[in-house]
């Protein structure tokens, strides 16, 4: 059994292998400092963090971004049809093929862009595509006149109340 002298000096000679070992591994770390950069690795890198884009849709460089009031309308006007592809950038929602409970052999599909940042009628686009079930195929078939303008105004009226909704303020 080692005395408490021998055991003494072997923990000694462990620590000052370490402290030398830490060392060593610490100088060539010291050599990747770049001054007083040392802060700078809990900053934040990413620039959205801090960024709100608001009912604008932001100002990006590309000219992207839509109207958020016009496109959660659309997204709200258009939720009872099942949705088939939605994108917030580029401002489009294309919905898949609804039946409505009612119409037997007829069906529908709805095409929404939004094409500006500013809550104006002229920012959206509303196209319905119609099909009837004929001879055993579904047949394109023009849609009434007043559809897409209905929807349209539908989508319109909801952007306007979410816009009151958060007070009257576009951002």
């Amino acid at each position: 059994m080692p005395t408490t002298r021998t055991l003494s000096t072997r923990i000694t000679d462990l620590s000052r292998l370490l402290i030398a070992g830490a060392a060593a591994l610490a100088l060539p770390l010291a050599g990747c400092s770049q001054g007083d950069k040392a802060s700078d690795l809990t900053a934040p890198r990413n620039h959205l963090l801090t960024e709100d884009r608001g009912a604008t849709g932001g100002d990006d460089q590309l000219g992207g971004g839509v109207n958020a009031y016009l496109w959660r309308g659309a997204l709200d006007t258009l939720s009872f049809m099942p949705i088939s592809s939605a994108d917030a950038v580029g401002g489009f929602i294309l919905t898949d093929w609804y039946a409505p409970p009612g119409a037997h052999g007829e069906r529908f599909k709805i095409t929404a862009y939004v094409l500006d940042k500013r809550l104006r009628s002229d920012a959206l686009r509303v196209s319905v595509f119609r099909q009837i079930f004929q001879d055993g195929a579904w047949t394109d078939t023009p849609a009434a006149a007043n559809t897409a303008s209905d929807i349209t105004s539908k989508i319109l009226a909801r952007a306007r109340q979410l816009r009151a909704a958060n007070g009257g303020h576009d951002d």
